[in-house]
């Protein structure tokens, strides 16, 4: 299995439409071969210290993957980048952590 850690900071104030444009996307890649998680994520509220935010322009997609395969197939896939290029003016930055179970 494979997991993903993507950091995705938009321009101030375009988070919202961003994950609009995600969250359209979401169910080419579900039925995508091998994809097992695919979703977004945001600050959680009222956790105090414990929390190092990552801020109100700034999502988190959590991903797994059956495989490094399905992964590759994935960053390939038509309607990927259709999404990158509906939101390429919207993001400021990504940053991606490809990881394998410890």
């Amino acid at each position: 299995m494979i997991h993903v850690l993507a950091v995705i900071t938009t321009k101030p104030g375009q988070r919202e439409a961003v994950l609009k444009e995600f969250r359209a996307n979401m169910p080419a890649v579900h039925a995508e071969d091998g994809c097992i998680e695919y979703g977004p994520a945001i600050d959680a509220g009222g956790m105090g210290a414990m929390q190092t935010p990552f801020g109100p322009d700034t999502f988190v997609v959590i991903e797994k993957w059956e495989s490094a395969g399905a992964l590759k197939s994935h960053a390939t896939a038509p309607h990927m980048a259709a999404y990158a290029a509906r939101t390429k003016e919207m993001i400021a930055s990504r940053t991606i952590h490809v990881l394998s179970p410890a």
